[in-house]
């Protein structure tokens, strides 16, 4: 089994051009990014795909978590105040896997038609035969129709994918194709997205595994995101363990 988690941090540039409450509950952005490296350090998935990551919580996430792989992928664009405000030394935007366990990054790229989004593959588990990760951030408008086809070309047999969507689960499942499922909420459960008109955003798909029902959590006003995991099964977990009733020959 793999345990995983997805949570958009909202990079402050985007939170100062869309003036997002989170900025007026953190007008101290070092004390954000510090609070949300903490929140990060206290998990304990093993798989953590993090978008709208900004060069500066990168920094301070790299130097907290030593014993995580933090695989990371910049963006060709770099976000632009509108507002005058500038509160980080370093306004690139990143994509970011933290892995714990044995992970080979596998490639990453901008979506062709959005250079502030994209995807990040990681395979975890040590050999070919792993499960693919693959951090994502689509886009909200009609540009997420080939830019999901676009993952669904990336995937491979064992594939899980988290990230936010900006749509949701059955749209999802609709423009990846046949074999791809998103995890779904309990009926009670809070938005990952809260105040949004669709909710329900941030996601974690899978093809060729099973993820358990998603659970959301919401970080402390963090960010304008919660914090989405769940567990996945893949096939390897349901192969019988060598000398197990199951596997053993039958004496006669």
């Amino acid at each position: 089994m793999i345990t995983v988690a997805t949570w958009n941090l909202l990079h402050r540039v985007h939170a100062e051009n869309w003036d997002e409450g989170t900025i007026r509950r953190w007008p101290d952005e070092a004390a954000r990014i510090a609070a949300i490296t903490a929140v990060l350090a206290a998990r304990t998935e093993q798989v953590i795909a993090l978008q709208e990551v900004s060069g500066d919580q990168l920094t301070s996430l790299r130097a907290a978590l030593p014993r995580r792989a933090v695989h990371a992928f910049r963006y060709p664009r770099v976000p632009t105040p509108r507002r005058g405000r500038d509160l980080l030394h370093d306004r690139t935007e990143h994509l970011v896997l933290l892995t714990d366990g044995p992970s080979t990054r596998i490639g990453a790229d901008a979506f062709a038609d959005d250079k502030g989004k994209g995807a990040l593959a990681v395979r975890v588990g040590g050999d070919a035969d792993g499960t693919l990760v693959i951090a994502t951030h689509v886009s909200g408008d009609r540009r997420r129709t080939g830019q999901l086809a676009h993952l669904a070309a990336l995937a491979g047999p064992t594939t899980v994918l988290l990230g936010d969507f900006n749509t949701t689960g059955d749209t999802i499942e609709a423009g990846l194709g046949e074999g791809f499922t998103a995890a779904r909420f309990t009926a009670d459960s809070t938005p990952t997205r809260p105040g949004q008109s669709r909710g329900f955003i941030d996601h974690v798909v899978t093809r060729g595994a099973t993820a358990s029902t998603a659970t959301v959590e919401d970080p402390g006003g963090l960010s304008d995101h919660n914090i989405v995991h769940a567990t996945i099964t893949t096939p390897r977990d349901r192969r019988p363990r060598a000398g197990s009733a199951s596997n053993a020959t039958r004496e006669t």
